[in-house]
């Protein structure tokens, strides 16, 4: 796989394909991610959840996306690098910017935000320091507590039109790249329409530009899997051949199917 940049994901927008990502810690899985054609290797701070066994992704730190990130670059093969800035390491503008240099330090190719349209001057200094930005909208598990648990976002048209503003003026600040959790379909089909950087969904209907999925999830580890969830290991020989089931299911529209997906 040739190297992915940030210009061949708007290539992909622009020509109407797919974006698969898929979230990663280690060398081994970066290697057979990549030989399955994910072209975007997400270091989730879920690490918290599906690696370090926490309730929450609140407990992970800074030095831990260190640590995985650095892991994920030994065994990349060409796939864009993706690292979430962990809770509470980007309150200021000042955190923003060193958190974010540690983690482009030890591999990152883009950093991930949590949070709304007040994003937007954070993303503006970063994108200024040589920092791409994906902010991540909708439900955004680093703030569960205000949530009130893990809800379906935007359903009100209250919510809704402030997710539409947020997203465009997000672009207009510098993001590179959405992130869209647990949105109505039709939201998210919408704000992808809207604007020029591409839109990766997650529980948000197969009409964003591209998809995300918990690896753990994806390969029928968790229990008590979210509906927008489907298990790729189902009739699989290998771990190999549900990740290039992933990729191609994705790829060719198949995934995520109506069922997984949320009415307004």
């Amino acid at each position: 796989m040739a190297d992915v940049t940030l210009t061949t994901l708007r290539g992909l927008k622009q020509n109407g394909e797919k974006i698969v990502m898929l979230t990663c810690y280690d060398a081994t899985f970066a290697a057979a991610a990549c030989a399955a054609g994910v072209e975007v290797l997400l270091i989730g701070d879920s690490l918290g959840n599906v690696l370090q066994g926490h309730d929450s992704t609140l407990p992970v730190s800074v030095a831990d996306m260190a640590y995985h990130t650095a892991c994920v670059k030994r065994g990349n093969q060409g796939a864009l690098i993706l690292t979430d800035l962990p809770f509470m390491s980007y309150a200021t503008l000042e955190q923003a910017l060193d958190s974010s240099a540690a983690l482009m330090r030890t591999g990152a190719h883009m950093v991930k935000l949590e949070g709304g349209a007040w994003l937007g001057e954070t993303v503006r200094r970063l994108a200024e320091n040589g920092i791409p930005a994906c902010v991540h909208l909708g439900l955004t598990p680093q703030s569960v507590n205000v949530f009130g648990g893990y809800k379906v976002q935007g359903r009100d048209e209250a919510r809704a039109r402030e997710m539409r503003e947020a997203a465009l003026a997000l672009e207009q600040a510098g993001a590179a790249m959405l992130l869209l959790e647990c949105v109505p379909s039709a939201l998210a089909a919408e704000i992808s329409r809207s604007v020029r950087i591409p839109v990766i969904g997650i529980g948000a209907g197969v009409d964003t530009d591209g998809q995300v999925l918990v690896l753990h999830d994806m390969l029928g580890l968790n229990p008590r899997p979210a509906k927008f969830v489907r298990n790729f290991m189902t009739g699989q020989a290998s771990i190999q051949d549900a990740l290039s089931a992933y990729t191609q299911a994705v790829k060719n529209a198949q995934f995520p199917a109506p069922e997984h997906g949320f009415s307004a």
